[in-house]
Protein backbone atom coordinates (compact mmCIF):
# COMPACT_ATOMS: atom_id res chain seq x y z
CA UNK A 1 0.00 0.00 0.00
CA UNK A 2 1.29 3.44 -0.98
CA UNK A 3 2.09 5.79 1.90
CA UNK A 4 3.60 9.25 1.40
CA UNK A 5 4.61 9.35 5.06
CA UNK A 6 6.41 6.00 4.92
CA UNK A 7 8.12 6.93 1.65
CA UNK A 8 9.26 10.30 3.04
CA UNK A 9 10.57 8.56 6.18
CA UNK A 10 12.54 6.12 4.00
CA UNK A 11 13.86 9.03 1.94
CA UNK A 12 15.07 10.81 5.08
CA UNK A 13 16.91 7.67 6.16
CA UNK A 14 18.57 7.31 2.77
CA UNK A 15 19.64 10.95 2.74
CA UNK A 16 21.05 10.58 6.24
CA UNK A 17 23.06 7.50 5.28
CA UNK A 18 24.14 8.86 1.90
CA UNK A 19 24.41 7.08 -1.39
CA UNK A 20 26.09 3.74 -1.74
CA UNK A 21 28.84 3.76 -4.31
CA UNK A 22 27.67 1.92 -7.38
CA UNK A 23 28.54 1.53 -11.04
CA UNK A 24 25.95 4.06 -12.26
CA UNK A 25 26.68 7.04 -10.06
CA UNK A 26 27.96 8.26 -6.74
CA UNK A 27 26.12 11.53 -6.58
CA UNK A 28 23.55 12.12 -3.83
CA UNK A 29 20.49 12.36 -6.10
CA UNK A 30 17.19 11.01 -4.83
CA UNK A 31 13.68 10.83 -6.26
CA UNK A 32 10.58 10.62 -4.11
CA UNK A 33 8.23 8.97 -6.59
CA UNK A 34 4.51 9.34 -5.95
CA UNK A 35 1.32 8.80 -7.97
CA UNK A 36 0.39 11.89 -10.02
CA UNK A 37 -2.98 12.07 -8.27
CA UNK A 38 -1.04 12.83 -5.06
CA UNK A 39 0.51 16.08 -6.38
CA UNK A 40 -1.69 18.29 -4.18
CA UNK A 41 -1.08 16.14 -1.11
CA UNK A 42 2.68 16.40 -1.63
CA UNK A 43 2.33 20.19 -1.81
CA UNK A 44 0.29 20.13 1.43
CA UNK A 45 2.92 18.00 3.16
CA UNK A 46 5.93 20.01 1.97
CA UNK A 47 6.01 22.56 4.85
CA UNK A 48 5.89 19.74 7.41
CA UNK A 49 8.60 17.79 5.58
CA UNK A 50 10.85 20.84 5.38
CA UNK A 51 10.29 21.44 9.09
CA UNK A 52 11.15 17.80 9.87
CA UNK A 53 14.40 18.08 7.88
CA UNK A 54 15.27 21.32 9.73
CA UNK A 55 14.64 19.59 13.07
CA UNK A 56 17.08 16.86 12.01
CA UNK A 57 19.79 19.46 11.38
CA UNK A 58 19.50 19.92 7.62
CA UNK A 59 19.95 23.30 5.96
CA UNK A 60 17.01 22.99 3.52
CA UNK A 61 16.94 24.80 0.18
CA UNK A 62 14.11 24.54 -2.33
CA UNK A 63 13.93 24.98 -6.08
CA UNK A 64 10.44 25.21 -7.56
CA UNK A 65 10.38 24.22 -11.23
CA UNK A 66 7.07 26.05 -11.68
CA UNK A 67 8.47 29.32 -10.32
CA UNK A 68 11.63 29.09 -12.38
CA UNK A 69 9.81 28.11 -15.57
CA UNK A 70 7.58 31.16 -15.23
CA UNK A 71 10.55 33.39 -14.43
CA UNK A 72 12.54 32.13 -17.45
CA UNK A 73 9.56 32.65 -19.75
CA UNK A 74 8.59 36.13 -18.62
CA UNK A 75 12.24 37.32 -18.60
CA UNK A 76 12.87 36.12 -22.16
CA UNK A 77 13.07 38.92 -24.74
CA UNK A 78 10.71 36.97 -27.03
CA UNK A 79 8.03 36.52 -24.36
CA UNK A 80 5.86 39.40 -25.55
CA UNK A 81 6.03 38.05 -29.11
CA UNK A 82 5.03 34.58 -27.88
CA UNK A 83 2.08 36.03 -25.94
CA UNK A 84 0.98 38.04 -28.99
CA UNK A 85 1.22 35.00 -31.28
CA UNK A 86 -0.72 32.91 -28.77
CA UNK A 87 -3.53 35.46 -28.74
CA UNK A 88 -3.72 35.25 -32.55
CA UNK A 89 -4.12 31.44 -32.49
CA UNK A 90 -5.04 30.40 -28.92
CA UNK A 91 -5.90 26.82 -29.86
CA UNK A 92 -2.67 26.01 -31.67
CA UNK A 93 -1.20 24.14 -28.69
CA UNK A 94 1.55 22.44 -30.68
CA UNK A 95 2.97 25.78 -31.80
CA UNK A 96 2.59 27.35 -28.36
CA UNK A 97 4.24 24.41 -26.59
CA UNK A 98 7.11 24.37 -29.09
CA UNK A 99 7.72 28.10 -28.63
CA UNK A 100 7.74 27.77 -24.84
CA UNK A 101 9.97 24.68 -24.94
CA UNK A 102 12.42 26.52 -27.20
CA UNK A 103 12.73 29.28 -24.61
CA UNK A 104 13.20 26.85 -21.72
CA UNK A 105 15.59 24.48 -23.49
CA UNK A 106 17.18 26.69 -26.16
CA UNK A 107 20.06 28.11 -24.18
CA UNK A 108 19.69 25.82 -21.20
CA UNK A 109 18.00 28.55 -19.17
CA UNK A 110 16.22 26.21 -16.76
CA UNK A 111 19.26 23.94 -16.45
CA UNK A 112 21.47 26.92 -15.64
CA UNK A 113 19.10 28.09 -12.92
CA UNK A 114 19.19 24.74 -11.14
CA UNK A 115 22.96 24.59 -11.52
CA UNK A 116 23.22 28.11 -10.07
CA UNK A 117 21.05 27.09 -7.12
CA UNK A 118 23.27 24.05 -6.43
CA UNK A 119 26.63 25.84 -6.78
CA UNK A 120 26.64 27.83 -3.53
CA UNK A 121 25.73 24.69 -1.57
CA UNK A 122 28.94 22.87 -2.50
CA UNK A 123 30.96 22.12 0.60
CA UNK A 124 28.07 22.82 2.97
CA UNK A 125 27.93 19.67 5.04
CA UNK A 126 24.26 19.75 6.10
CA UNK A 127 22.70 21.31 3.00
CA UNK A 128 19.92 19.55 1.11
CA UNK A 129 18.16 20.74 -2.05
CA UNK A 130 14.48 19.91 -2.60
CA UNK A 131 13.36 20.25 -6.23
CA UNK A 132 9.58 20.62 -6.40
CA UNK A 133 6.81 21.13 -8.94
CA UNK A 134 8.26 18.81 -11.60
CA UNK A 135 4.81 18.48 -13.16
CA UNK A 136 5.33 22.01 -14.56
CA UNK A 137 7.90 20.53 -16.97
CA UNK A 138 5.10 18.88 -18.96
CA UNK A 139 4.95 19.03 -21.99
CA UNK A 140 8.30 20.75 -22.49
CA UNK A 141 10.87 18.30 -21.13
CA UNK A 142 11.47 15.70 -18.45
CA UNK A 143 13.67 16.03 -15.42
CA UNK A 144 15.89 13.14 -16.52
CA UNK A 145 17.28 15.36 -19.29
CA UNK A 146 18.23 18.00 -16.74
CA UNK A 147 19.60 15.48 -14.23
CA UNK A 148 21.87 13.86 -16.81
CA UNK A 149 23.32 17.22 -17.89
CA UNK A 150 24.06 18.15 -14.28
CA UNK A 151 25.98 14.98 -13.43
CA UNK A 152 29.10 15.99 -11.56
CA UNK A 153 27.39 19.06 -10.07
CA UNK A 154 25.34 17.40 -7.33
CA UNK A 155 27.51 17.92 -4.25
CA UNK A 156 24.72 17.91 -1.68
CA UNK A 157 21.74 15.59 -1.34
CA UNK A 158 19.24 16.67 -3.99
CA UNK A 159 15.68 15.37 -3.85
CA UNK A 160 13.37 15.51 -6.85
CA UNK A 161 9.68 15.18 -5.98
CA UNK A 162 8.60 13.10 -8.97
CA UNK A 163 4.93 12.63 -9.90
CA UNK A 164 4.94 9.37 -11.80
CA UNK A 165 5.05 5.63 -11.75
CA UNK A 166 7.98 3.37 -11.02
CA UNK A 167 8.22 0.49 -13.50
CA UNK A 168 11.34 -1.26 -12.21
CA UNK A 169 14.41 -0.43 -10.18
CA UNK A 170 15.45 2.51 -12.39
CA UNK A 171 12.55 3.02 -14.83
CA UNK A 172 10.14 5.88 -14.23
CA UNK A 173 7.05 7.02 -16.16
CA UNK A 174 6.73 10.78 -15.77
CA UNK A 175 3.16 11.72 -14.81
CA UNK A 176 2.20 8.08 -15.35
CA UNK A 177 1.67 8.42 -19.10
CA UNK A 178 5.06 9.18 -20.64
CA UNK A 179 6.98 6.11 -21.85
CA UNK A 180 9.12 4.48 -19.16
CA UNK A 181 12.60 5.99 -18.99
CA UNK A 182 15.49 4.05 -17.45
CA UNK A 183 18.16 6.71 -17.84
CA UNK A 184 17.95 8.01 -14.28
CA UNK A 185 21.14 7.62 -12.23
CA UNK A 186 19.48 8.26 -8.91
CA UNK A 187 18.00 6.47 -5.92
CA UNK A 188 14.23 6.07 -6.21
CA UNK A 189 12.00 5.90 -3.16
CA UNK A 190 8.28 5.17 -3.42
CA UNK A 191 6.25 4.78 -6.55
Amino acid sequence: MFSLKADFDELRERIRHGRDLGPASFEPVFYLVFPPEQILEVKRQMPAWISKLHQEGWDVHTFSMAEHIWSVLKDDPLWSLCAMEDRSAPLDWARTNKALADILIGEGALLKRLESALEPLEGKRNAVMLVTDLEALHPFLRIGAIESQLMGKFHVPTVFFYPGVRTGKTNLKFLGFYPADGNYRSVHVGG
